[in-house]
């Protein structure tokens, strides 16, 4: 019986050492993982901030201003002035749509009245 219950803790022992084993490799993948996430995201942000400091650079009103001039034969484009703008009751608003009544609703005084 003893003999038995030796063999039986080894077994355990040794499936427990193997379930170790294994969750040990899993979570060295996972933390690799979350180490390659982490480079990822730091490269998305760091390109991010590049194209934003690019988008600012090529958005310069003197710039824009000089392209405009360049391409004004094909573009026509003008410097905005004031009378361009309208006021707000110039816009045309859509109407709102009215509804239907299909079922009247009969409403009548208070049960004094009757």
């Amino acid at each position: 019986m003893r003999t038995l219950l030796k063999v039986v803790t080894a077994m355990v022992v040794i499936g427990l050492a193997f379930w170790a084993y294994h969750e040990n490799y899993r979570t060295q993948e996972a933390l690799s993982q979350t180490e390659r996430l982490q480079r990822d995201i730091g490269a998305a942000r760091s390109r991010l901030a590049m194209l934003r400091a690019e988008w600012a650079y090529l958005n310069r009103p003197d710039r824009l201003r000089e392209l405009a001039a360049i391409n004004f034969d094909r573009l026509g484009l003008l410097p905005l002035s004031a009378d361009q703008f309208g006021r707000i009751d110039q816009v045309a608003y859509p109407a709102a749509p009215l509804m239907e009544i299909d079922n009247a609703i009969e409403v009548s005084a208070g049960e004094d009245d009757r």
